[in-house]
């Protein structure tokens, strides 16, 4: 599950699971292993954790509405960013466990339909070519004492497991009710685009290089023909979806621009949903924006966070998220940090720079 980076306060506490390690929760849970009877749930101050048997925490302490049994946020699988607004159920009175995810189908037309492709891949190509070569001619002995380029990703080259990987997203996005969008969306009573303004951001952010815009640009298009990140989203029952690489991705290579909805982070402070972005962080709070994926988004709501308080976890972090300028507006990119392997899971820190957020809970 994403969540946003670089907020403070009452906000990061609203969006993002505040809990304490619990004191026996065991990793290797599944839903399976509640029992269906009996409860131990009179009144909301004497339940206990039925994965965990502690009673501690009891602001992250969830009671099914069904049966009364007591579910911690952080020991649920995949876990709960916060508390649901209205009513819940545990995953045995959903059968949630016992339900099959319903794939999107493999065929081309609906697919196409659904990622609102254009039909023009030679000019991509031709567009993808003629800048690989102008770098070529432009490089240097002296390339290594100037900033380094970000890459365009490089599309499998098979069409038909292009048509699997989109189909994969596009399962998704379905199951949790999503529509694609590959730009960010300014909706009526949310922030306007005229909120978005990279000056107003209190600590500055890096400028996108002209060249840097032209790859990024060059992925856009690359995309709306087609020719996707080799990148696959799979259910896991610890981590929810997550994203694989499908084929080995270079070091500084786009992976996906992180969009949604944008608005205002003051009208979010109370929200739970559980993948906000920091969009802009503004001096004047009241100007600070967020990306909120719930309703429209790509692939990056479904890319997940390290354990950054644990060695083994920071040893899995493959990409970093970073704000940029690009011609006065705020966008924010997740870029590979290092060569990634084909199969490996893809994982970012959601702290940044700022490591505020206990992420020990995340698996």
């Amino acid at each position: 599950m994403a969540s946003s980076r670089g907020t403070r306060g009452m906000a990061l506490r609203q969006r993002r699971t505040q809990a304490p390690k619990p004191i026996s929760c065991s990793s290797s849970f599944s839903y399976e292993d509640i029992s269906s009877d009996g409860s131990d749930s009179e009144r909301d101050d004497d339940v206990s954790c039925v994965v965990c048997g502690s009673g501690d925490s009891p602001a992250d302490l969830l009671l099914c509405d069904k049966c009364d049994k007591g579910f911690h946020l952080f020991c649920l699988r995949p876990i709960l960013p916060s508390v649901p607004k209205g009513s819940w159920f545990c995953p045995t009175c959903t059968n949630h466990n016992h339900k099959k995810l319903k794939s999107f189908p493999l065929v081309q037309t609906k697919i196409v339909d659904f990622f609102r492709i254009q039909r023009s891949q030679e000019l991509t190509q031709k567009i993808s070519q003629d800048i690989r070569k102008k770098r070529k001619r432009g490089s240097s002995l002296v390339m290594s004492k100037k900033k380094r380029k970000l890459l365009p990703f490089t599309p499998s080259p098979d069409p038909t497991r292009r048509l699997e990987q989109m189909a994969s997203l596009a399962t998704a996005l379905t199951a949790t009710g999503t529509e694609f969008s590959n730009e960010l969306t300014y909706r009526p009573g949310m922030a306007p685009r005229s909120a978005n303004q990279s000056a107003l951001e209190r600590g500055g952010m890096q400028i996108l290089s002209k060249e840097d815009s032209e790859t990024l640009n060059l992925c856009k298009s690359m995309m709306e023909r087609g020719e996707w990140p080799p990148l696959m989203v799979a259910f896991d029952p610890q981590e929810g979806f997550t994203v694989e690489a499908d084929r080995h991705i270079k070091d500084l290579t786009i992976i996906t621009e992180y969009v949604g909805d944008v608005d205002f982070l003051k009208n979010r402070e109370n929200d739970d949903g559980d993948s906000m972005m920091t969009l802009l962080s503004a001096a004047n709070s009241s100007k600070s924006l967020v990306v909120c994926p719930d309703k429209r988004s790509n692939i990056a709501r479904f890319i997940n966070g390290i354990n950054n308080h644990s060695l083994e976890g920071k040893k899995k972090q493959n990409l970093k998220c970073v704000r940029f300028d690009v011609n006065g507006e705020c966008r924010v990119l997740l870029i590979a940090n290092r060569d990634i392997s084909k199969g490996e899971r893809l994982y970012y820190d959601y702290n940044g720079d700022e490591h505020e957020y206990p992420t020990e809970h995340f698996v």
